[in-house]
């Protein structure tokens, strides 16, 4: 497959091949959604809590007598059914964190990859630096190449003005290619990457 590559000023700059292992698959959405799913999991913090019955200071006496009283039995007051009492099973402070296959995660970063390419939504930049960080002045380059929501990835390191200048425009993101990641290529309409974000995408799946 080949496209065009452009440049922040939206001039051409030749193009290049993208290798249909990786950009050419039939995309397959529960693949991804595998892979979503597993990100989102893993981010999640856990560190809601709420307090048992052994946890509640309060005493273990018993309330009153077991016979005689007319009402049902009782022993402890820290148990869930009185105000004030030990919640039954509550959230405890856990990792949400689910196993994914590395083999399966490459697998859908490649999917993920493909179908952007089906539907048109990868741009190839020539290189994303700026002598000026400027966001006025990269907020207008990105209306004329139409980038209203986009993830842009760079090579291993990214320019540190053009960093600072895109983080206040909304919708954009810039990731360096170490950080390229399933749910943020879906959750964004465009995909700008980089010659060397080719590069190193071709090396890593070699």
């Amino acid at each position: 497959m080949d496209m065009k590559i452009t440049t922040l000023e939206g001039k051409e700059a030749g193009s290049v091949s993208l290798s249909d292992a990786i950009f050419g698959l039939e995309p397959r959405s529960d693949i991804v959604q595998r892979c979503v799913n597993w990100q989102l999991a893993k981010r999640q913090r856990g560190t809601h809590k709420a307090k048992d019955r052994s946890e509640i200071w309060r005493t273990g006496k018993k309330m009153y007598a077991q016979k005689g009283t007319g009402g049902a039995r009782h022993g402890s007051a820290r148990v869930p059914q009185f105000r004030g009492g030990g919640r039954a099973f509550g959230p405890v402070v856990r990792s949400h964190a689910i196993g994914l296959p590395k083999k399966v995660r490459a697998l859908a970063l490649k999917h993920a990859l493909s179908a952007k390419a089906k539907d048109g939504g990868i741009i190839v930049l020539d290189k994303a630096t700026l002598k000026d960080a400027k966001t006025k002045a990269l907020a207008a380059q990105f209306g004329k190449l139409g980038l209203l929501n986009a993830l842009i990835i760079d090579g291993a390191e990214c320019d540190a003005n053009f960093c600072t200048a895109a983080r206040n425009i909304p919708n954009i993101d810039v990731l360096p290619i170490q950080g390229i990641n399933v749910y943020d290529i879906m959750r964004r309409k465009t995909l700008v990457l980089t010659k060397a974000a080719l590069d190193a995408l071709e090396a890593r799946f070699k």
